[in-house]
């Protein structure tokens, strides 16, 4: 699964999704572009799966109609989320397209 990791989720990620192709915001260059535009982007080049740690996304953007799933990570601890790895890649596999889901860290 293509899947972007925006500029608010810790980087270590990546090591923990070996099945998936994991680029970051930043190696694309996307790192400071809003939110609304970093997900049309990613729809565009191709993403099924961004992943970020903004809480507000459901509210600020409209994913209706959209061909990729968003994943939220409710923290942007790495230590937390390092204790949450398998119920992230757990919520990934569950994901279904076009579906926004929110993970707990704590």
């Amino acid at each position: 699964m293509l899947t972007l990791l925006d500029h608010s989720v810790p980087q270590p990620l990546r090591a923990y999704l070996p099945a998936h192709t994991v680029h970051t915001a930043e190696q694309l260059g996307w790192d400071r572009l809003p939110d609304g535009e970093v997900i049309t982007l990613a729809e565009e080049a191709g993403y099924e799966l961004p992943i970020t740690c903004d809480k507000g996304i459901r509210y600020q953007q409209n994913l209706v109609g959209r061909n990729l799933s968003v994943l939220v990570l409710m923290y942007n601890n790495w230590r937390l989320i390092r204790a949450r790895v398998d119920a992230i890649t757990a919520s990934i596999n569950e994901m279904g397209a076009g579906e926004l889901r929110e993970v707990t860290i704590i």
